[in-house]
């Protein structure tokens, strides 16, 4: 039975999908991983091709006329609890999440036992390499403010580094996910803890991209910060 997926979300990521990819191959950990790609038109789609050649442990998803992160991973979630993995990991194509942090996640779900695990800037310190000071500052009180408002124990509801043991998707509704940029990530974190699972953080270093663009626009923050409020005030129960 297959046990570690690794999903990973790209738009034109032909700098960095190589890399990535073959960095969690080259683990002490059997994963496999899927890229769930938006229409790239830089070559990001001809690497993945000839790469799943190469190593049956890569498999891709090339969707079309649909874009966002949330619905990428919604279509991930979906394809691996079809495929019956045991645990779902969900990382950024752009190198900022050391690959090798992985394995912090994996032992925190599959040794210590939690539902959930988060690869976290902000649960000892700052660690946060490369931004500008005004983005930490964005992107720590963007924390502060969804711990403030939701009461959920989290010190980075917007990490994208996740691991998840796949029972949870027993209980949470996936189609019901209505997010699709960093409030996703919250809105993830927050239906999971109020479903009562077993959610732990662990320090990983986040280092920002060397190549290709950011995907952080104006639209993504507003839809965080008020989906913290549609969220605290829908008190879901899945």
């Amino acid at each position: 039975m297959p046990a570690n997926l690794v999903i990973i979300p790209t738009l034109n990521e032909v700098d960095n999908i190589e890399k990535v990819v073959s960095a969690v191959f080259s683990l002490p950990v059997d994963f496999s991983v899927l890229v769930v790609d938006d229409e790239s038109d830089d070559g990001t789609q001809r690497v993945l091709l000839r790469m799943a050649k190469e190593n049956k442990r890569l498999h891709y998803m090339f969707r079309k006329g649909e874009k966002g992160l949330g619905r990428a991973y919604v279509a991930g979630f979906k394809w691996a609890l079809g495929k019956g993995f045991d645990r779902i990991f969900q990382m950024d194509a752009d190198l900022s999440h050391n690959p090798k942090d992985l394995i912090k996640l994996y032992e925190t779900c599959h040794n210590d036992g939690f539902d959930m695990a988060i690869g976290s800037r902000y649960v000892k310190g700052v660690n946060v390499v490369n931004w500008p000071m005004k983005r930490i500052l964005l992107s720590w009180f963007a924390s502060k403010y969804v711990k403030l408002i939701t009461g959920m124990p989290v010190e980075d509801a917007t990490a994208g580094f996740v691991c998840y043991n796949s029972k949870i998707f027993k209980h949470l509704k996936l189609d019901k996910i209505n997010f699709v940029g960093y409030a996703f990530q919250i809105e993830m974190k927050y239906k999971i803890f109020k479903l009562g699972y077993k959610i732990k953080e662990v320090p990983v270093i986040f280092t920002d991209r060397e190549k290709g663009r950011s995907k952080m626009n104006a639209k993504i923050i507003n839809e965080a910060i008020f989906g913290v409020l549609k969220l605290k005030l829908s008190n879901p129960k899945n």
